[in-house]
């Protein structure tokens, strides 16, 4: 196979797959690394899924303001535990979905959920949310958000 060991740490950091998983994925995919991980990113997907019936009790209140200060944002970002709602990936999570939340006039959270990653036009914000709850293993929602706009 045509694959080394950074594209399996690679693989493994951008879907919070396990080693062997993400070997077997390279070779099914013949070490093509964007096949292997659109296959691990459905397994991804169905993960969350599983976890969609679990209680958030947890999370963070992130805030974003835009440069200039003229549009900012708050959000709760909620998981299961305060462990989880420490480390760096849900941080990072949630400042991206605030600062993403600036970037439009969102009415409800599942148009947020399905807009197209600022970032990234190639994954929408939903596909954020299963990545983390790939690595962390806790179910993570987005609760509630608010924009704030001096133009508005």
């Amino acid at each position: 196979m045509n694959f080394n060991i950074q594209d399996i740490k690679k693989l493994r950091e951008d879907t919070g797959a396990g080693v062997l998983e993400v070997k077997q994925a390279l070779e099914t995919a013949g070490g093509d690394y964007e096949k292997a991980k659109a296959e691990l990113m459905k397994k991804v997907s169905s993960k969350a899924a599983k976890k969609s019936d679990r209680v958030t009790k947890d999370g963070l209140v992130e805030s974003y303001i835009h440069a200039g200060g003229k549009v900012g944002s708050l959000i709760v970002l909620a998981c299961e535990t305060d462990f989880v709602a420490k480390t760096d990936d849900f941080k990072k999570l949630a400042h991206e979905i605030a600062m993403q939340v600036c970037t439009e006039d969102f009415n409800t959270v599942e148009e947020i959920l399905e807009a197209e990653y600022i970032r990234d036009p190639g994954k929408k914000i939903i596909d954020l949310i299963n990545e983390v709850i790939a690595k962390v293993g806790e179910k993570v929602e987005v609760r509630s958000f608010t924009k704030f706009d001096v133009r508005a």
